[in-house]
């Protein structure tokens, strides 16, 4: 498909670098010219440099061929005057990031209609999101919905004490009476879809799919299943930290915010009357000792440095937090971190890339029913959720008998209301819901699994 990204700051050169790896022709648009010249150096990319909301700068990046068009600069306004124009000019779909909470918070539905918007995205509040599932399941370090939070997918790191150590996943669903699978895992570099035969070992990474009752059930049985965070601590007091307390709050957790800036501190108490609100340094030891650091069930490091973040999670680990996350858009920060023991990491662009991969896989094959699309394991695994469609050529056929390509996992079927982990007997037939897991390659419709 022929893409433009409006805007290459840190989330369009993450879109951009994401749908050039697809294999479509993106193009980028930027008021910089060394942010384009940039771009159009490192990545097989084409480059415009113009305001991305001027009708000359659209022309000059033969918008009227465009199949999708993903605006992501730093104003709503001008992305939302991007697509307009776009849809206009001849863009088939067109795509808005839009932050501002007045605009999410109020008639979202309306404006998407009267400037025909195919989707909007806001990094933000996907964030937040992905923050709260983990919350809800603090045992995991990453955590992921297909069909209506009916299936899940958790990842666990696992530590040298793990009762999962030295057991082969055949002997592992054997000694534990749940209905789950381990449908990947990372051991240093590498990322793979196991056997049975496969033995896991310290440190390994692994991805459990299964209904969410029955991954509660397992992580009862392995002990290492954490209660959901009842009072969390957040630092930094920005978007996403207004929208992840919402969540919480909705949820009736207890949430302190603290921030540094004292018109967002009275602009937060205003917006989140249930919530604390403290104008102070978190990155000051003492007051988060003084503001009960040691006591709260989660803290979460939401501040515009990536540096800062890691090393105060890791402070908050230090006091015996039992769960901390930090927000970290850095990939070799993300890595570094890892190896400093804070394993709960989330990347706003990276939440983003995915979902604007996603849209663009599905545009692509509407005939492939792509659902969901999660990227894991530090993007070497793909989980991917597909309809199953009447031309699926190996529909009814029990999935032992299917010719699958290798390091392809079908890891859960959805049908009707039931959540099945699949045995060979078990058939995919027309209208299911079928959760797939393959590492190193790209899955654009379920016939894709065929070998």
């Amino acid at each position: 498909m022929n893409v433009i990204i409006v805007g290459c700051g840190k989330i369009g050169t993450t879109l951009l670098r994401s749908l050039v790896a697809e294999g479509h022709n993106v193009l980028g648009v930027d008021v910089d010219p060394n942010v384009i010249a940039r771009v159009t150096d490192v990545y097989d990319a084409m480059g415009v440099c113009g305001n991305g909301a001027d009708s000359d700068t659209l022309t000059e990046a033969s918008v009227e061929k465009a199949d999708l068009l993903v605006a992501v600069t730093a104003s709503d306004e001008l992305n939302m005057l991007s697509c307009f124009l776009a849809k206009r000019m001849g863009a088939k779909h067109t795509v808005a990031r839009i932050r501002n909470p007045e605009y999410n918070d109020k008639g979202l539905g309306f404006l998407r209609q009267q400037l025909g918007l195919s989707l909007s995205i806001n990094p933000e509040f996907l964030t937040a999101q992905e923050i709260y599932n983990i919350l809800r399941l603090p045992s995991a370090v990453k955590m992921e919905t297909f069909s209506q939070h009916r299936f899940e997918m958790v990842e666990l790191r696992l530590r040298e004490d793990s009762p999962l150590c030295g057991v082969t996943l055949t002997e592992l669903r054997k000694k534990y009476q749940a209905d789950f699978l381990v449908g990947a895992v990372q051991r240093g570099e590498d990322a793979l879809i196991p056997d049975g035969s496969f033995t896991l070992q310290a440190g390994d990474r692994i991805g459990l799919t299964a209904a969410h009752n029955e991954i509660q059930k397992l992580l009862r049985m392995l002990g290492v299943v954490q209660k959901r965070a009842r009072s969390v601590m957040i630092l930094g007091g920005g978007r996403t930290s207004y929208y992840l307390a919402k969540l919480l709050l909705a949820g009736g957790n207890a949430v302190k915010i603290i921030e540094q800036d004292a018109h967002r501190c009275e602009e937060l108490a205003a917006l989140l009357p249930g919530a604390v609100i403290l104008h102070g340094d978190g990155a000051q030891q003492e007051l988060l000792l003084e503001e009960g650091i040691r006591e709260t069930d989660a803290f979460v490091s939401l501040t515009g440095m990536d540096e800062e973040n890691i090393l105060i999670s890791i402070f908050a680990a230090s006091q015996n937090v039992p769960k901390t996350i930090a927000k970290v858009n850095r990939p070799e920060l993300a890595a570094m971190a890892e190896k400093l023991g804070q394993d709960c990491i989330v990347s706003p662009k990276t939440v983003t890339a995915d979902m604007i991969v996603w849209y663009a896989r599905a545009l692509q094959n509407s005939r492939g029913g792509v659902e969901t699309l999660y990227k894991l394991m530090d993007d070497k695994v793909e989980a991917v959720e597909f309809t199953v469609g009447e031309e699926f050529p190996a529909a009814d056929v029990p999935l032992r008998e299917l010719h699958r390509k290798k390091n392809v996992l079908i890891a859960g079927i959805l049908r009707g209301r039931k959540a099945m982990i699949p045995s060979g007997d078990d058939r995919l037939l027309v209208g299911d819901q079928v959760v797939v897991m393959a590492a190193g390659q790209r899955l654009g419709d379920l016939a894709d699994i065929l070998a």
